[in-house]
């Protein structure tokens, strides 16, 4: 059967759709309509993409079951049968926190097993080859330098090869030092399924029935299905020309007998529930204690050197919690575990809740890809839930505390070029001295060795940091809704908000203040609205008659380029400031010298410049510390597209925002995905675009699955607003009932502009009009260009 029709025959199947019962402790709630016809969307979906045959989803909290489904198929060949809620599968590396992990750690709390003790202590043969300081908690954590998996296989079959294999695990040598960093391995835990059953005296799956599966009442789950289980079971890929049924798919697993501690459980959706439920219960179901408080803290507390390149706790990685802005939330709060044949389990430690996505994406042609149906689900749970703050993940979580310190710290720079702040360091502070100062900042304000400028000024001799002023986002530049005032925890100094009820300096605030100073990193954008609260400052300042200092950053997107449409003349508003255009390629100390004399302001204005910088440098070439500037600029890539994407933003379209790829994607429920990407690729807008679809947990369409193009700029450079005019065109050309094309006049700024692309002109004839209205900028900019 082709791939095609495979894929036309899943997306006509029926979903059965069933809300039902997990067990005794797990009422039904009936979710939301709205969000339950998104999750059959999304399941349905990624049916029709041919991804997967069929899944079972099923998400609740701690007593509840608030979501089942079943979807799809669970074999499709020889003969085709429903999805059904009560299907198992085989869990592949799901095995790993599910059995192994729980059973080590019910060995340690019975004083059985120490965890940072030598693993050959209870395993001698494991001491070879350098590994006698190797630990238990190293080998759960993986980061113990094993390798990722075993040698070939030998000429052994049955229990020999099953022998054979424990042997070569327990002979390997690590492949990198024990402890430093992260490599994910079956042969840790394949090592552990061994020592589970050397210590307890019985082999890993007998362990597990007796003291984790039959306490909990999980009746269909286990090692080797026997007949009962086999006709509910999702066969995974062929081999040796027959379809693997019951029978576990991992070939180190199968060298095991089917008993291993990497692979081999089979469970169904509801077991897992009651799985996950006892961890959010503390390590109890009902009556049954399974795991103390102490060890299900361990499972979520960070285990790994916070430098090792990936967060994991004990068996289990570490993820944000489902939170509406987990995207920008350090991975911290949620445990997850996922399957090479399409399963995964997740248990938010911080919100109360727990998701279990189960699907055969193996079945029936080795293929499939279950990542986009995860990726959506647990954007719909999350985009129920509010936004969270990183300080709420460190209560909830033990030993957050030093994880969550390295993930909010400043990077030094190691670079030719010298920021503002790093050339006042140098003056010792003298344009300072004697001043009580006010401070423009956010997290972008920091000097080369990683120090923020609130605390640089605060200590600074001579100097008197008065008051701290916050533009959009915060202080930390992390919060995507307006701001209260507050008072600076490390400096003791008040932070009063310029994105809440007053966007300009009120007087009040101003008392004590002898001068402003700004130090912000821009994003080299007309609607960026730092460089607005840039010019307010210059305003406030020259009305109280005192100096207003700007500590000079780049233009990231490189001081040489600018171009793209120009506003209309009118009034200025909070997202421009002034006439420029899309990219006005100037730092902000060139700006402030622009705004003070075109808009005749008259601030005492004095430039605190750069030293090693050239217009030509891109950030990258800077060597200065970057850090995101908003939340949904967080790194170059984005901010490249930001300015085109940025264009259409005003519209009925989701940008990304609220996923993992703010800027790269542009979709709507209304989007004809394939339709979409195919007119862009036409157009040569310097990018390529491909065909997706994405559940944003934040924004216009908030939980709800978009139809849209991702976005790959090309190598080459591209004019300003080439692709965000595309983008534009493209949407009118196809949609034009559903785009609210008026809405993007204020973003696109130029009426021309926007009258043609009503009128579905080229994107040439488009670009020329804009190019003709913003000719005469390179005249305005010239006089107050410093590099």
């Amino acid at each position: 059967m082709s791939r095609r029709a495979l894929s036309a025959m899943l997306s006509t199947a029926l979903l059965a759709c069933a809300l039902a019962a997990a067990g005794p402790a797990a009422a039904q709630s009936a979710p939301a309509a709205a969000a339950r016809e998104q999750l059959r969307a999304i399941v349905e979906g990624q049916i029709a993409a041919g991804n997967i045959p069929g899944a079972v989803v099923l998400a609740g909290d701690a007593s509840h079951i608030r979501y089942q489904l079943a979807a799809g198929r669970r074999a499709v060949l020889p003969a085709s049968e429903a999805m059904r809620a009560d299907t198992v599968f085989d869990l592949a590396s799901v095995t790993k926190v599910i059995a192994t992990t729980t059973a080590v750690l019910q060995l340690s709390e019975r004083a059985a097993v120490a965890l940072d003790a030598p693993v050959a202590r209870y395993l001698p043969a494991f001491g070879a080859a350098g590994k006698q300081a190797i630990t238990v908690r190293q080998l759960l954590a993986h980061t113990s330098g094993l390798p990722a998996g075993l040698p070939p296989r030998q000429r052994a079959h049955g229990g020999d090869a099953a022998r054979e294999a424990v042997r070569q695990a327990l002979a390997l040598a690590p492949v990198a030092p024990p402890g430093e960093r992260v490599i994910y391995s079956d042969v840790n835990f394949v090592v552990l399924g061994e020592l589970v059953r050397r210590v307890a005296g019985q082999p890993l799956d007998a362990w597990c029935r007796d003291h984790v599966f039959a306490p909990l009442g999980m009746r269909d789950t286990g090692f080797l299905p026997g007949p009962a289980a086999m006709a509910r079971t999702a066969p995974t890929a062929p081999r040796g020309g027959r379809m693997l049924r019951g029978q576990v798919h991992d070939p180190t697993a199968a060298r095991l007998g089917g008993v291993a501690g990497n692979a081999g459980l089979f469970s169904t959706a509801a077991d897992l529930a009651r799985f996950a439920q006892m961890i959010l219960n503390g390590g109890q179901a009902g009556g049954t204690r399974v795991l103390r408080p102490e060890s299900i803290a361990l499972l979520a507390s960070p285990a790994t050197p916070v430098a090792a390149g990936a967060w994991r706790g004990l068996g289990w990685a570490l993820a944000a919690p489902l939170a509406a802005n987990r995207d920008r939330l350090p991975p911290l709060g949620l445990l997850e575990q996922t399957g090479y044949t399409g399963t995964g389990v997740w248990i938010d430690m911080v919100g109360g809740r727990f998701a279990v996505i189960l699907s055969s994406r193996l079945h029936p042609a080795d293929k499939g890809n279950a990542a986009p149906l995860r990726q959506q689900v647990l954007a719909l749970l999350a985009s129920e839930a509010p936004p969270l703050a990183a300080q709420a993940i460190g209560s909830a979580v033990p030993g957050a505390a030093a994880a969550l310190a390295h993930a909010m710290r400043l990077p030094p720079a190691a670079g030719p070029v010298r920021s503002g702040i790093d050339v006042l360091e140098a003056q010792a502070f003298a344009p300072l001295a004697g001043l009580r100062v006010g401070l423009v900042t956010n997290r972008s304000g920091f000097d080369g060795r990683g120090v923020r400028t609130a605390d640089v000024l605060a200590r600074a001799p001579g100097v008197t940091l008065a008051a701290l002023f916050a533009p959009e986002h915060g202080l930390g530049s992390d919060v995507d809704a307006p701001l209260g005032d507050a008072l600076d925890a490390r400096t003791g100094v008040p932070v009063h908000s310029l994105y809440g009820e007053q966007r300009r300096f009120a007087p009040a605030t101003l008392a004590g203040v002898d001068a402003l100073v700004f130090d912000v990193q821009d994003a080299g954008v007309r609607f960026f609205t730092y460089i607005t609260t840039l010019g307010y400052m210059l305003e406030a300042a020259a009305a109280r008659g005192i100096p207003a200092f700007v500590l000079d950053r780049p233009d990231p997107l490189g001081a040489d380029r600018f171009g793209g449409p120009l506003p209309d003349p009118g009034p200025a508003s909070f997202t421009g400031y002034f006439p420029l255009p899309l990219l006005h390629g100037m730092t902000v100390g060139e700006l402030a010298r622009l705004f003070n004399s075109r808009l005749g302001i008259g601030a005492d204005l004095r430039v605190i410049a750069m030293q090693g910088y050239t217009r030509g440098m891109r950030f990258a070439d800077t060597g200065l510390g970057w850090v995101p500037l908003s939340p949904n600029l967080r790194d170059a890539a984005q901010l490249d597209l930001y300015p085109d994407v940025g264009l259409i933003e005003g519209a009925n379209v989701s940008v990304g925002r609220g996923t993992p790829a703010p800027f790269t994607l542009v979709g709507a429920p209304w989007i004809a995905a394939p339709e979409l990407a195919a007119y862009l690729n036409a157009l040569d807008a310097g990018a390529r675009f491909e065909p997706v679809s994405f559940v944003p947990t934040e924004g216009r369409y908030r939980g709800r699955l978009c139809q849209g193009v991702s976005i790959r700029p090309g190598p080459a450079p591209r004019p300003p607003s080439r692709l965000g005019l595309a983008l534009a065109i493209a949407l009118h050309a196809l949609h034009e009932r559903e785009f609210d094309l008026p809405a993007i006049r204020a973003s696109l700024g130029s009426g021309e502009a926007l009258r043609l692309i009503a009128a579905h002109a080229p994107l040439a004839e488009v670009e020329q009009a804009v190019a003709a209205q913003g000719a005469g900028f390179a005249a305005v900019r010239a006089p107050f260009l410093i590099y």
